[in-house]
């Protein structure tokens, strides 16, 4: 396919429709005064959940739900050493509790500015997230990404971010990350509030590098015929924080007694490991956070935008535990295992736990108070390119004293979790 462009730079451009391949795009190459590739491609993803409860104690409202996961389409163009992406979500969905409508997903813009390294400018994922963050959406190993990326991921942030890629040794390899982002999530529409948020990650790769791509994918599609291994740690600290953890600005806001801003710093740090061979997959994630609570800080900013200086925590006036359990904080971890046939059939597992502060949001009844997840999961692919797949996966989560069900009432045992998802990408 060939489509005649109009002349730019004195050079006639033509448009041509280089490839196409099921779940990876349209692939555009122009030629004249210089080459340039664009792609085209996009997901949707009808969903299903069940919620079951062991106390049959709960009501009479329903706890299932269809809808929309993803719907996407992305554009990604490649111009010698530029290159951009635009990603938008026409579901609006954002993951955790802070549900916005949200449907800028990546925009940036590229340039590599040495071999095997680039510098971004934009919004995108972060490598400072944990590893599964890293994971394209429609190549998960089990229906959703665990608990540990819902409750600690920022998800998406606005600012600069460099990647590069280093060779070590004949077979060791370096990709160092470094993160300078507003610290308040997605492109803020509203004014941002506190300082930068400033991160970074290195990944090792011993074995040398994974086989298209894989190492931004959960399963072992290309069944690594020698071990794959890549083991890392990331870091960022976020310079007063309006936010649960860094993902919604101005969600959060304290002043002090002049009436100026006043908000706490947050610390998080992870390491993470992702393993494939032969159609064998291990990913494993540990998070930790911390924040500090400024000393001058003596009012806050309700949701409906009036001042108190109420921080009353157990019947005492306690700023800096209140602070703390409007935050994420405490650390978790996440483990999962599974194999994919030949037959493109793959059977999985995973094993969550959080582990909540004592003054934190990670307490709170109605989203979190859960510490333990145990999931299993199987799925079908009916092509190596994520074209079509089909995943359904069971949950079993304990449920802590205090807890509330999805209508508001209180739960005394433990849930059930049913989730079926058909994912077709072009």
């Amino acid at each position: 396919m060939l489509l005649a462009m109009g002349p730019a730079v004195g050079v006639a451009q033509n448009i041509i429709l280089n490839k196409y391949s099921f779940g990876e795009g349209l692939t555009f190459t122009g030629t004249g005064s210089s080459d340039y590739k664009i792609t085209l491609s996009g997901m949707v993803q009808p969903f299903y959940e069940a919620r079951f409860y062991s106390d049959s104690i709960i009501v009479d409202e329903p706890a299932d739900r269809f809808r929309m996961r993803r719907l996407r389409m992305r554009l990604d163009g490649d111009a010698g050493r530029f290159s951009w992406r635009l990603q938008t979500e026409f579901t609006g969905n954002l993951e955790g509790e802070e549900a916005t409508s949200n449907y800028l997903t990546d925009a940036w813009v590229g340039y590599n500015f040495a071999p095997r390294w680039s510098i971004k400018v934009g919004q995108k994922n972060v490598a400072t997230d944990n590893r599964q963050l890293l994971i394209r959406s429609q190549t998960l190993q089990i229906v959703e990404r665990s608990r540990v990326t819902s409750a600690f991921s920022t998800i998406r942030e606005f600012g600069i971010f460099i990647d590069g890629t280093m060779r070590l040794s004949e077979s060791w390899y370096a990709r160092p990350s470094f993160v300078l982002s507003s610290g308040d999530g997605p492109n803020a529409f509203n004014a941002n509030f506190g300082g930068f948020k400033y991160g970074g990650r290195v990944d090792f790769l011993p074995f040398g590098l994974f086989t298209n791509q894989g190492q931004f994918q959960e399963v072992d599609m290309m069944r690594e015929l020698e071990p794959k291994l890549v083991f890392g740690v990331a870091y960022s600290f976020n310079d007063g924080m309006s936010s649960r953890r860094g993902r919604e600005s101005g969600a959060i806001l304290y002043l002090n007694e002049n009436n100026e801003y006043s908000l706490p710093d947050f610390s998080k740090l992870g390491v993470d490991f992702l393993f494939k061979y032969r159609g064998f997959s291990a990913l494993g994630e540990f998070v930790s956070t911390t924040a500090t609570v400024p000393t001058d800080i003596t009012q806050r900013v309700r949701n409906d935008g009036s001042i108190t200086g109420d921080f009353d925590v157990n019947g005492v006036q306690d700023v800096e535990n209140y602070v703390k359990s409007r935050m994420i904080l405490g650390n978790a971890y996440n483990i999962q295992f599974g194999y994919l046939f030949k037959n493109l059939i793959s059977v999985d597992a995973r094993f969550t736990h959080l582990n909540a502060d004592q003054y934190s949001f990670l307490n709170n009844g109605a989203f979190y108070n859960r510490p333990n997840y145990y999931t299993f999961g199987a799925s079908k692919y009916f092509s190596k390119s994520y074209g079509i797949k089909i995943q359904a996966a069971v949950t079993y989560v304990e449920v802590l004293p205090g807890s509330t069900a999805h209508n508001g009432l209180p739960i005394s045992g433990n849930e059930w979790l049913f989730q079926l998802i058909t994912s077709i990408a072009f």
